[in-house]
């Protein structure tokens, strides 16, 4: 794919190559996707863990807690419809500013709207109503990721993916702490929905952003809707858009092994995480506290974690440093264990949230890179959209009924029944917290044993490569 630059030789030594190779991080092009990341990242935390000690302080049980996870059902099926996105047009706006920057500033002034009618609704009173919001606010946020997803394939050069995709997720993370410690800190002393009025505003970052930029050329080289007429067409659009990637992926050997493992790998982590924060409520520490350390701590910890996945991945290989992530993922359960034995204690809370975030920066890093590697490049974006939707499933189908397993599991009569657990008085709280995380731990297992099978299969899979590749 041609840059913008004509071709030069490149510098002679290593520090102005390095220096040189820098100035990409410059061009407006890759710094357009810092803002199309925050306005990505965003709408997350506004309908799962800051809307979860929402719903916690007006005093909303722990199981509707957990089943509000499944709300993001929509990153959990933007497959679905990522087809039509990514071949139609959008009626009016496309004729305007082209097919991608149509569909993205539909998807964008969609979700601020649903974003102020969330805040608006009264999740004591209108819980159903408060539920549907949240999840029209998952359903225009799915969409809004699929656009840019193929916006950025499309817009930049081959040689600026990787610039263009770090840039894309640091975005994302910063969007998220503007929702989650942001919103936080904003809800000291602002009512929740004026908190979301703002946060609603934030999205004109992005708006902005599609506004000053360009429609990539790729972009409108092809309008398969609105070519042909009759059955036969419809047919072919459907057999190239919908039917093809699937096929070619369910082609591939041991492609049941590999769905199971993209939807399991991270499930311990994710069910642990959907109670994280009403955890930190309930065991006594205050929003602020939560905002400083689980929130700005965390993020800082998550990117030191990205960074340490990627040079993990480079020292060792893909699939080791899977395994490397995933031990570490389910050690840093153990340690939210740890912490509800321990209570509402600070210096611990940060040694958690530290440990937590980069296991997790870790797992996301070699995750996304593992995602990437399965995608076949003819079906680039509906693969890694069906992909991606599956590693959502962990965030929200599966993880519903955590609030459930605190509540009403009897944590402390199974501890009795342990050798040697001797249960002091008022524990309850803690026990059932404990009980919990331990359950969180164990369910980090299956997707371990799981990357066993896929390293089999990668591992028979390069041997064929290499058995097939002529002699040289």
């Amino acid at each position: 794919m041609p840059g913008d630059e004509p071709a030069s030789a490149g510098p002679s030594s290593p520090i102005a190559r390095i220096l040189s190779a820098a100035t990409v991080y410059t061009r407006f092009r890759i710094l357009a996707f810092l803002a199309l990341g925050f306005s990505s990242g965003l709408p997350l935390a506004l309908t799962a863990g800051t809307l979860s000690i929402r719903l916690t302080e007006v005093g909303i049980d722990l199981t509707t807690i957990g089943l509000f996870v499944a709300v993001g059902s929509p990153y959990s099926l933007k497959f679905l419809w990522a087809p039509i996105i990514d071949r139609a047009p959008f009626p009016g706006l496309t004729g305007v500013f082209g097919r991608r920057r149509g569909w993205l500033l539909a998807a964008q002034f969609a979700l601020m709207a649903s974003l102020i009618a969330l805040g608006l609704a009264d999740p004591v009173a209108e819980v159903v109503m408060t539920a549907s919001l949240a999840l029209t606010v998952a359903f225009f946020s799915a969409t809004q990721d699929i656009v840019i997803d193929a916006y950025r394939i499309e817009r930049l050069p081959e040689r600026e993916l990787g610039a263009g995709a770090a840039m894309y997720v640091f975005g994302y993370r910063v969007g998220m702490l503007a929702s989650g410690a942001g919103a936080l800190f904003l809800a000291t002393w602002l009512p929740w929905s004026t908190v979301y009025v703002i946060m609603a505003g934030l999205i004109l970052i992005g708006v902005v952003t599609v506004l000053v930029s360009p429609e990539p050329a790729a972009a409108g080289a092809e309008q398969p809707m609105e070519q042909g007429s009759g059955v036969t067409a419809a047919l072919d659009w459907l057999k190239t858009a919908v039917v093809m990637p699937f096929a070619e992926f369910m082609g591939r050997r041991g492609w049941i092994v590999i769905l199971l493992f993209v939807t399991l790998y991270k499930f311990g982590d994710t069910l642990a995480g959907t109670m994280t924060n009403p955890f930190l409520i309930k065991i006594g520490f205050t929003k602020a506290e939560i905002a400083e350390i689980a929130k700005v701590y965390g993020f800082a910890a998550t990117l030191i974690g990205l960074a340490a996945g990627g040079a993990l991945i480079n020292g060792i290989g893909l699939i080791r440093a899977l395994w490397v992530c995933g031990i570490l993922q389910l050690l840093s359960n153990l340690m939210f264990a740890v912490q509800a034995a321990a209570g509402a204690d600070l210096g611990l809370l940060a040694a958690t949230i530290g440990f937590e975030n980069l296991a997790g920066g870790m797992g996301t890093a070699a995750f996304v890179a593992y995602l990437s590697s399965l995608c076949n490049v003819a079906f680039t974006a509906t693969q890694y959209a069906l992909l991606s939707s599956l590693m959502a499933v962990a965030r929200t189908w599966l993880s519903a009924p955590a609030g459930w397993l605190v509540e009403h599991v009897d944590w402390a009569a199974i501890a009795s029944h342990v050798p040697g657990v001797a249960l002091a008085p008022d524990t309850g709280l803690a026990v059932n917290w404990i009980g919990f995380f331990l359950l969180t731990t164990v369910a980090a297992l299956p997707g371990l044993g799981l990357l066993i099978w896929v390293q089999a299969i990668t591992r028979r899979q390069r041997r064929e490569m290499l058995s097939s590749a002529p002699a040289a």
